[in-house]
């Protein structure tokens, strides 16, 4: 009878270290999902800001390369809208304890780089041609933050979204018009 005592006993510890087991097996996925949700949040706004800051001086950029009025014109939309855009950027930044970059990644910075080398009718294909990829790049990745994201970059990416698809709407509308210019 004794030995029936024992081994319920076992069987209760058991039972007992395996139910209190769950809940901190449970604990520790959900808290390895908020600490990589965090994590693309982080990466999510400082490319964000890097981005803005690109199509910032490449705005700059068309704004002195081109003889299109039209370009320029693009040009000064990219400055003040990225500018704006960069804004609640920092801001959600600062809510999630990121040291926000100062300038664009170093593939972006190669991208001005090959267009700084352009002027005239070159370079507005060229920059227009770089204004529709680019933006469709950006749409995606905001979308997809959007979508699927938390607060607060979730919310900024839904702001954000209108901009970028009326600039991807200039960029192709400009695509189709400088593609005729004379070289």
């Amino acid at each position: 009878m004794r030995g029936s005592f024992v081994l319920a006993g076992i069987v209760a510890a058991a039972a007992t270290a395996a139910v209190c087991a769950t809940p901190t097996l449970a604990r520790d996925d959900s808290s390895k999902a908020q600490q990589a949700a965090a994590k693309d949040q982080k990466a999510f706004i400082r490319t964000a800001i890097q981005g803005n800051l690109a199509e910032i001086d490449i705005g700059k950029l068309a704004q002195q390369r081109s003889g299109n009025a039209e370009v320029k014109a693009f040009g000064r939309m990219l400055v003040e809208d990225h500018s704006a855009a960069n804004e609640k950027a920092r801001q959600v930044a600062q809510d999630l304890k990121v040291t926000p970059p100062s300038r664009p990644s170093l593939k972006e910075r190669a991208g001005y780089a090959k267009l700084a080398l352009l002027r005239g009718a070159t370079f507005d294909r060229t920059f227009a041609k770089h204004m529709v990829s680019d933006h469709q790049k950006d749409i995606a990745a905001y979308r997809a933050q959007a979508q699927a994201g938390a607060e607060p970059t979730a919310g900024m990416a839904n702001d954000v979204l209108p901009t970028l698809e009326k600039h991807f709407g200039e960029a192709q509308r400009l695509k189709t018009e400088v593609a005729a210019q004379k070289r």
